[in-house]
């Protein structure tokens, strides 16, 4: 690959099968992705254990960061995907369909987050719910599709309150996204 040229998705991919770390790609850049926080983890992991629980009896599977799901002119790696029916995949393993997309925010993240990947997520036809969960403090940001063109956004602070995932059709309590992420005592 020529270092002047920008990779083309092929590419990209090409070195993403192989690599060690992960990587996204966004109109031809490649944006390496740094370690997370163990708040990042805890939070995503009671993310998928709570969206798993919630979704048992149904046709919906949740997958954590490890899938690529594919946009317009990317890849990323979001920290939760959920498809409810079947998923559809683009070049083998590249998600192309998901229902429910969350991000857990960091200080260098989050701009990027509410931004320009948001925008990218939402070209994504299949997309009803995008929740972005702060790892700093009980704070959820939910935006769920109204139509093409318009999303409804809710904040949630109360650490006693719920979020209503529509697209997914379930609820989750943040004491439970939360569950362990603030303890001080380190029990």
């Amino acid at each position: 690959m020529n270092a002047l040229l920008k990779p083309s998705p092929a590419e990209y991919l090409e070195r993403e099968r192989m690599a060690d770390t992960k990587s996204e790609y966004v109109a031809g850049e490649i944006f390496a992705m740094a370690g997370a926080t163990p708040e990042h983890h805890l939070i995503a992991g009671n993310l998928i254990r709570e969206l798993g629980n919630a979704l048992k009896k149904r046709p919906c599977r949740v997958y954590p960061s490890d899938l690529r799901v594919q946009v317009a002119d990317g890849y990323f790696y979001p920290d939760v995907s959920v498809v409810c029916g079947t998923p559809r995949f683009s070049d083998r393993d590249n998600l192309v369909n998901p229902d429910l997309i969350s991000e857990v925010l960091s200080s260098s993240t989050a701009d990027f987050d509410m931004g320009r990947k948001f925008a990218r997520y939402r070209q994504i036809e299949s997309l009803q719910d995008y929740l972005l969960v702060s790892q700093e403090s009980p704070h959820l940001i939910h935006y769920h599709r109204q139509d093409a063109n318009h999303w409804l956004l809710t904040e949630i602070t109360d650490p006693n309150a719920e979020v209503e995932l529509p697209g997914v059709d379930c609820r989750l309590a943040l004491v439970e996204i939360y569950d362990k992420v603030f303890i001080e005592d380190g029990s």
